[in-house]
């Protein structure tokens, strides 16, 4: 069955998820040799195969450098301004530990610990703290972190058709074609799924991990100390808060969000800040869940849906055209959908 999805005022049809052999080719070649960022150079060059098919010969050539612009896009989350460090100027895994950053502005400081950099906006602070909703607070749950990846996240296949991480990223290649070779947030990266895919894939100049939960980020730095060979350059962990992302305005190329949008107390605030952070140009690639279909003959569904918001901080989408509006209303443009059952994958871009 295919779905329609509003392109340019005009309804087209998007294939199911069944339907993608080749899920990386959603975009032309010209478009995406035309588009690649130019934000982060690099010195040395990696020849990446970008097609699934091992039988065509199709190796796009990237290239990639981390200089010191990918780490000034690190923002102090009160002022939003560049922040300086003392630390490594080779940001890593291991480096973070110790480094200390400063807003020019502000003059508030942050500190790396062991495991990540906190950029909430609460970070450094000795007694004052706050609550979140508690869809958000359950994942900072130590045993949830636990289990995220030991059957929680195994879950999602069974009752949400989502399609396993390894599908699921070939997927998003296709709509992350025009950005690679640049760097990208993995938003709401839990224990680090998608982040290390992106890490161990070298498609990207530089990953941040970025989470609430501290002990999510612990798993996370758990997972990739035990992986041998882990490429642990330009890959950092840290804390933030999804409505005030700790980044340079306009200097993020990609920012992924995995089986999360529904999970955030604001998801227009959230969208809205990721469009704050996305260079023109930039993509924005997000999985959630959809009850729609038999589920909308539900009566008072939508009542329902703002009761558990109400106690949960979770938010029910109903509809693609809801996620569509989502987007346009926080400025991003070319909203396309791929679905699965209940599943959902969109992409939307920030205009050129």
């Amino acid at each position: 069955m295919a779905i329609g999805v509003a392109v340019s005022g005009m309804y087209t049809l998007t294939p199911t998820l069944s339907s993608f052999k080749h899920p990386t080719r959603l975009f032309s070649r010209a478009a995406f040799t035309a588009k690649l960022p130019l934000q982060f150079r690099a010195s040395s060059t990696s020849f990446i195969d970008t097609e699934t098919n091992p039988r065509e010969s199709n190796v796009v050539v990237v290239e990639k450098d981390v200089s010191s612009r990918s780490s000034n896009s690190l923002a102090c989350p009160v002022c939003y301004d560049s922040l300086t460090w003392n630390g490594d100027p080779g940001f890593s895994v291991d480096t973070i530990t110790g480094s200390s950053f400063q807003c020019s502005t502000c003059q508030k400081t942050y500190i790396g610990n062991q495991t990540h950099l906190d950029l909430t906006a609460t970070g450094g602070a000795k007694s004052y703290g706050e609550s979140m909703p508690a869809s958000t607070e359950l994942f900072r749950v130590p045993l949830i972190s636990f289990l995220y990846e030991r059957g929680w996240r195994q879950t999602f296949s069974v009752w949400g058709g989502f399609p396993g991480p390894e599908k699921e990223f070939e997927l998003m290649k296709g709509f992350l074609k025009p950005i690679l070779g640049g760097n990208i947030i993995d938003a709401s990266c839990a224990s680090g799924l998608f982040s290390r895919l992106f890490a161990k894939s070298g498609l990207f100049s530089f990953i941040v991990a970025l989470d609430y939960s501290e002990n999510m980020l612990q798993q996370c730095y758990e997972f990739i100390q035990q992986e041998e060979n882990f490429p642990k350059e330009n890959f950092i962990l840290v804390r933030a808060d999804i409505s005030r992302l700790p980044f340079v305005s306009s200097s993020v190329d990609a920012v992924h969000a995995g089986a999360a949008l529904h999970c955030w107390p604001s998801p227009l605030a959230a969208v809205a800040e990721i469009s704050r952070v996305l260079r023109p140009g930039g993509v924005f690639v997000a999985t959630t869940y959809i009850l729609d279909g038999p589920f909308s003959v539900i009566p008072f569904l939508s009542s329902l849906r703002q009761n558990v918001r109400q106690v949960s901080g979770s938010y029910i989408f109903l509809s693609e055209r809801e996620l569509e509006d989502l987007c346009r209303a926080c400025g991003l443009v070319g909203f396309k959908c791929i679905r699965n059952g209940l599943f959902v994958m969109i992409s939307a871009t920030k205009p050129s």
